[in-house]
C-alpha cells in the first residue's frame, strides 16, 4: 500500500479547471501536505504546501491559479487527513505528473510520504 492516494486527474481543455485530491492511505500523523509537479522533460517542482493550522503556501507560478485546501482526521482534528488541490485556468504547460506528500513535522519541504501521483494533460 501507498501511504498517500491521488485522485483526480485527467485531459482537459485549456482554461478549464481541474480538481485533485490526496488521501492519506498508511501516512499517519501528517502536519503537513504539499504538492508537486513533473512536467515531461523537467525537473521535481514544488506546488504548493498547506499544513495543519491552515497556512497555504504557493510557487510563483502557481500563485492566482492554484488554491489548496486540507481536511483534518475525524478523530484528532489535529492531523491531516486529505487535501483538495484546485487548479484554474488550466494551460498546455501545466501538462505534468502530479505528486501529493506530507510530513510528520513541522519542517513542510521535508517530505516522509509520497504518492504514486496523477497525470494531468491540458490540451489547447
Amino acid at each position: 500500500q501507498v501511504p498517500l492516494v491521488e485522485s483526480g486527474g485527467g485531459s482537459v481543455q485549456s482554461g478549464g479547471s481541474l480538481t485533485l485530491s490526496c488521501a492519506a492511505s498508511t501516512a499517519t500523523h501528517i502536519v503537513c501536505m504539499s504538492w508537486y509537479r513533473r512536467a515531461p522533460g523537467k525537473d521535481l517542482e514544488w506546488i504548493a504546501t498547506i499544513d495543519n493550522g491552515g497556512l497555504e503556501k504557493y510557487s510563483d507560478a502557481a500563485k492566482g491559479r492554484f488554491n489548496i485546501s486540507a481536511r483534518a482526521d475525524a478523530t484528532t482534528s489535529w492531523y491531516l487527513q486529505k487535501n483538495n488541490l484546485k487548479i484554474f485556468s488550466l494551460k498546455p504547460e501545466d501538462t505534468a505528473i502530479y505528486t501529493c506528500a506530507a510530513s510528520y513535522r513541522l519542517v513542510c519541504d521535508e517530505q516522509n510520504y509520497w504518492g504514486q501521483g496523477t497525470q494531468v494533460n491540458v490540451s489547447s
